[in-house]
């Protein structure tokens, strides 16, 4: 472990789009106090990053210019700086614009208001598609905190981690570690025996390169869907959930999602949740937008 303390040195600026709210971004990452793979300090985010095999420690907040990213120790070359910024873009899902939802919301009953009281929300993602996959897994049929549970105990045992001024900041663990790890090491975390069996299957998968962000850049949905889904443990749901978060496919849908359909069920005041054939119904308005209709609904709960 690393362990470091230099005062901040101001590094580089990222413009943010009119429609962004680092506040709504910064309440979405306060979502448990379990979280390691950032840390909120009032308004400022730190994140840990590897770029080239160099753990580089970044604090991000909002100027009057943009992202103020700054390093508190060290000075990223211009290669390590350019992959920083296309990282925090893409993490805060700066190059979306939303002007078309937008329009088509304000005209939606169900998505009005929420585009009103939620303007500039956006996609905070997972840039690394191996931690999207994971996290998707570990969350299938648990609640959130307990999902958030074993994520913490996950990356405390495995992950990298930096040290600046007394605080941790951790790595998500990487598919070479995690190809190696045994399963009654998972299960000794509280890993179900099918979680155990599928972190593993898929950190295996990225190991011997089946699959990777690179090759389903390009790919439409379906395609990268298909790709996804031969991993085994990866379904409809999770490969819809990854496809979201770490390529922003604004058509990605989890169809199966609870979240949803209690979304629907408190915005409709219906008596019972709809199905999922109301769903699709639903969601056939949305389509091309199904995602960000998908994130502001989450919001509403």
């Amino acid at each position: 472990m690393l362990t470091l303390g230099k005062p901040l040195v101001m590094q580089m600026i990222v413009p943010v789009p009119d429609t962004f709210s680092f506040d709504l971004a910064i309440s979405f990452l306060l979502r448990s106090p379990r979280e390691l793979l950032h840390r909120v300090e009032g308004n400022k985010v730190f994140k840990a990053l590897k770029i080239h095999d160099i753990i580089i420690l970044c604090s991000i907040e909002l100027d009057k210019n943009g992202l103020c990213v700054t390093f508190p120790v060290g000075n990223p070359n211009a290669m390590q700086k350019k992959e920083l910024e296309c990282y925090i873009r893409e993490w805060f899902d700066l190059e979306t614009d939303l002007t078309p939802f937008y329009e088509m919301a304000k005209k939606d009953a169900l998505l009005k208001n929420l585009v009103v009281t939620y303007r500039g929300y956006r996609i905070v993602g997972q840039p690394d598609l191996f931690e999207s996959l994971v996290w998707a897994v570990l969350g299938q049929q648990i609640n959130l905190q307990f999902a958030y549970t074993l994520k913490q105990r996950f990356v405390e045992r495995y992950g990298e981690q930096i040290e600046f001024n007394q605080q941790k900041h951790f790595l998500f663990p990487s598919p070479e570690i995690v190809s190696t790890i045994a399963m009654d090491e998972l299960l000794a975390l509280q890993f179900s025996r099918q979680k155990a069996k599928y972190t593993i299957g898929i950190a295996e998968a990225f190991k011997v390169d089946e699959v990777s962000k690179e090759k389903l850049k390009g790919l439409s949905l379906q395609e990268a869907k298909e790709m996804l889904m031969k991993i085994k443990g990866v379904g409809n749901w999770t490969a819809n959930y990854a496809l979201m978060k770490t390529f922003r496919y604004p058509d990605a849908f989890p169809l199966e999602d609870a979240g949803v359909h209690n979304a629907i069920k408190n915005l409709k005041k219906m008596k019972a949740k709809p199905t999922l054939d109301q769903v699709k119904r639903i969601f056939k308005k949305y389509k091309g937008w199904e995602a960000y209709a998908t994130l502001y609904l989450w919001k509403s709960l």
